[in-house]
């Protein structure tokens, strides 16, 4: 799982069978400050997500998996909205 931010949408006119009324949404991984860390790509959303949402991202064949199925035609996947994220930094 990796943080990534939605910065547009994708409109499809026709789906692969179990992506009916599924949203794709370009997204782009950022890192703990928030900071692009990689090229953008497109994600089919699972939560909800919108345009300048903070989103936690799978790829991969675990992608397809979070729709409920294996056999889903996806390479990554928005499963989660961020409130905030950061790296931990020790208190002593």
């Amino acid at each position: 799982m990796r943080a990534g931010r939605v910065i547009g949408s994708v409109v499809a006119a026709r789906v692969a069978e179990g992506l009916e009324g599924k949203k794709f949404l370009v997204t782009v991984p950022v890192d703990e400050d928030d900071q692009t860390a990689g090229e953008e790509f497109v994600a089919c959303d699972v939560v909800g997500a919108g345009r300048g949402s903070r989103v936690i991202w799978i790829g991969g064949k675990e992608a397809a998996l979070a729709f409920g199925r294996g056999d889903i035609p996806v390479d990554a996947a928005c499963v989660a909205i961020l409130e905030r994220h950061g790296r931990y930094k020790d208190v002593i």
